[in-house]
């Protein structure tokens, strides 16, 4: 028997990747709820359901009383959407997977583990996304969720996702930058962050639905390995044989977007002790500059 698997914005980027796993495995059902203003590829592989996830009576709506084996929610960022999704899916669903943010820690020297917050403690305040911060919508929305839900919840938190299809272009950004001979603000090189590819940031979300169900909770997700911001800049340079114009103070277009002044990266063994293998980022990383700098060029 397929299961009902609900995916709260699937149109683009890892949350369309994902999309495309479920639908290959041919074990799924799928239904895409999003306001319709993205086209998609899928066609009638899967079901469309339109809705402002922010307008709780259009949500609620449009979701009606199906049943859902696996709710994914990559649109949630605050604690109203995410109370509206306890009310709306109670009783509804058997597991709900919440897509969260690296963006819940507070900077520091060391590997974060899911312990450096904890949303099952943290005191729920209301408001909208327009509201609150990113960092306080995300960790209202996780303590929201696995306070309130009566379905199982897990909460991933991914660091910044990359790839050719990422849409923000903040890899772009500093390759093109080097190309230009621009400057890149950077206020600390040696700061470390983690990353994660999008295909790997879909695996891992499908794999959380399917043979990782057993885990429950915030559960953090990223590549094996760190590097400095020096280091990406140095790779970049490798890779373009340019010299990159860094500076620890620069104008607000030519901030880096992965500018931030300590280390920031995440501890992964939860995840790896339920079985999951994530990619090596010393690997993957070289190769997609080298991948975004070959199209970049072609676009000048």
């Amino acid at each position: 028997m397929k299961k009902k698997v609900l995916v709260l914005g699937g149109t683009r980027f890892f949350g369309k990747r994902l999309v495309e796993l479920l639908l290959h495995s041919q074990d799924n059902e799928v239904t895409l709820l999003t306001r319709g203003r993205t086209a998609d590829p899928f066609g009638d592989r899967v079901t469309r359901l339109t809705a402002d996830r922010t307008d709780e009576s259009a949500f609620e709506q449009a979701v009606g009383d199906a049943y859902w084996d696996i709710v994914y929610d990559n649109i949630c960022y605050s604690p109203e959407e995410a109370a509206a999704a306890v009310r709306i899916f109670a009783g509804r669903a058997k597991r709900y997977i919440l897509t969260s943010s690296l963006s819940v820690y507070d900077a520091q020297p060391e590997a974060l583990t899911e312990a450096d917050f904890d949303p099952v403690h943290y005191p729920v305040r209301s408001g909208g996304k327009t509201e609150i911060s990113y960092q306080e919508g995300k960790r209202q929305a996780e303590a929201v969720l696995l306070q309130r839900a009566d379905f199982p919840v897990a909460a991933v938190r991914f660091p910044i996702v990359l790839g050719t299809d990422d849409y923000t272009r903040r890899l772009h950004f500093h390759i093109e930058h080097v190309l230009a001979g621009q400057p890149v603000g950077i206020p600390n090189p040696q700061a470390k962050i983690s990353f994660i590819r999008s295909d790997e940031a879909a695996e891992f979300l499908h794999w959380l639905g399917h043979e990782g169900s057993a885990v429950t909770g915030p559960v953090n997700a990223c590549s094996d390995g760190t590097l400095t911001i020096g280091g990406v800049m140095s790779i970049i340079e490798r890779v373009t044989e340019r010299n990159a114009v860094v500076q620890s103070e620069a104008a607000d277009g030519d901030q880096s977007p992965f500018g931030i002044e300590e280390s920031w990266y995440m501890d992964t063994s939860k995840a790896r002790s339920a079985g999951f293998s994530f990619l090596s980022l010393s690997e993957w990383f070289p190769e997609l500059v080298a991948v975004l700098n070959h199209s970049i060029r072609q676009q000048q």
